[in-house]
Order: structure tokens, then sequence, then C-alpha cells
């Protein structure tokens, strides 16, 4: 037995073992394969479990089926004159480096709703809380300058998105963003005043 990174790797019998499980695997024997798959998913979820002590069970579990699906589809990879094991543990450190970065990136795309109810019976929805006088933000948008006008109409009343506004305008992008800033402030200063 030698020590390697991610696990204990027996050089002699059960390596040749699932080496000679692949080849054939390899050569189009299916039973041979399941026997292959049975042999190394015990092995791949103490390698896993090991690794990752943190994560749930269902979690290991998900890692382990990634590295199978992964260990299925680079199986013509497999040259049969080396030794199974290291280029199973290859394909493992790959799938657990993109199981940590999915780990990382989870929470910050979550967006925790324990509190809410699920139809939000608790709070008013889509409701529009009116601020000011309709009669004079209309007036205020009249008053602006032409282009800041159309760029307030397009990219805020109609909704058009900056690509949009651009294509209809025959303006960039950069100076609708200049016009509505500018248009934004001006109706800001026009209405608090």
């Amino acid at each position: 037995m030698v020590r390697h990174g991610l696990d204990m790797i027996d050089h002699g019998a059960s390596n040749d073992r699932l080496a000679a499980l692949m080849r054939a695997a390899q050569a189009g024997d299916a039973g041979a394969y399941v026997q292959l798959l049975q042999d190394v998913t015990a092995r791949l979820r103490r390698i896993v479990g090991r690794q990752r002590q943190f994560l749930a069970a269902e979690d290991v579990e998900d890692l382990v089926q990634d590295i199978l699906l992964s260990l299925h589809a680079a199986r013509a990879t497999y040259n049969p004159r080396r030794p199974f094991m290291p280029w199973l543990l290859a394909i493992v450190k790959n799938r657990l480096a993109d199981g940590a970065r999915r780990y990382a990136r989870g929470p910050a795309r979550e967006v925790h709703v324990e509190d809410l109810d699920v139809t939000f019976l608790a709070e008013m929805t889509n409701t529009v809380t009116e601020v000011g006088d309709p009669e004079a933000l209309r007036q205020a948008i009249e008053a602006l300058p032409a282009g800041q006008r159309e760029a307030i109409e397009m990219l805020k009343l109609r909704e058009m998105s900056l690509k949009e506004a651009a294509a209809a305008s025959g303006t960039s992008v950069g100076a609708l963003k200049v016009a509505t800033h500018r248009a934004m402030a001006a109706l800001r200063n026009k209405l608090t005043s």
C-alpha cells in the first residue's frame, strides 16, 4: 500500500483486478463493467467522504455520482497498459474541484425564504405606491431635452433594454446611459423642488 493524496492505493491485486475489469468492459463485457462500477463505488464514497467531511451524505453521494458519470464518459480514454487507480483518481480530483467550486458558488445565488408565506398572504404584493403628482411627472418629462426625454420614454416607460433602445434611437448604449442618468437627475431636481 502506498499513501496517495486522495486515497490509499493498492498497487497489488486490487488495482490489477480493477484494471482487468476495465479492460474487459472496454472490450464490451457488460458484466465486467457492472462489477467495476460496484467495486469502485464503495471506494469512491470513502474517498469523497474523507476529502469532504463537511458535506451532508446526499452531497457526498451527488459527488460520487458525478465521478461515476465522468468515469463512464471517459472510459474509452483509459489506457489498459497503465494502472487503473491513478486514472480514476485523476477523475476524482477533477470532480472534487468542480464540486468545491459549485459548493462555494451555491450560497451566493441562494435566497433564503423560510420565513415567508409561500403565497405571500402576509404581505401586499404588486401594489403601486404613488409618490407625488403623476401630471407633474408627465410635464417634467415633456420639459426634458429631446435626447433625455427619448431615453426616459424608451428605457423607463416602455421598459426597453439598452440594446433595443440603442437600435431604435440610432444612438450608442453609452450615450443612452448618460442621457438617462442626466434625465433622472433633472427629474429628481424638478419634482423635489
